[in-house]
């Protein structure tokens, strides 16, 4: 993982939850975690990590505040945190 990655993994678990993170920041962090990401139907991207998986919506800009939230959830949920990826 390189300083730009961990600096979006940052980001994402900043509080309040960032609103302006660039979405394919985002997914290139997540694969550089080991995540597996497909595209599904309806315009959704599905991310598999640690035997866990979520759909978000594809954002063409900016991933949406809601969606930040999500994805922070689901690093938790994979046993990953901010503090193990120091910048």
């Amino acid at each position: 993982m390189n300083h730009k990655h961990r600096k979006v993994l940052l980001a994402i678990f900043a509080h309040p939850a960032s609103n302006n993170l660039d979405f394919k920041e985002v997914i290139h962090a997540l694969e550089s975690l080991g995540a597996e990401v497909s595209n599904k139907a309806g315009n959704r991207i599905g991310i598999s990590l640690n035997g866990r998986s979520i759909a978000v919506t594809h954002a063409h800009h900016d991933l949406p505040k809601e969606e930040v939230m999500q994805v922070r959830k689901f690093l938790v949920s994979c046993g990953i945190s901010p503090t193990q990826f120091p910048t």
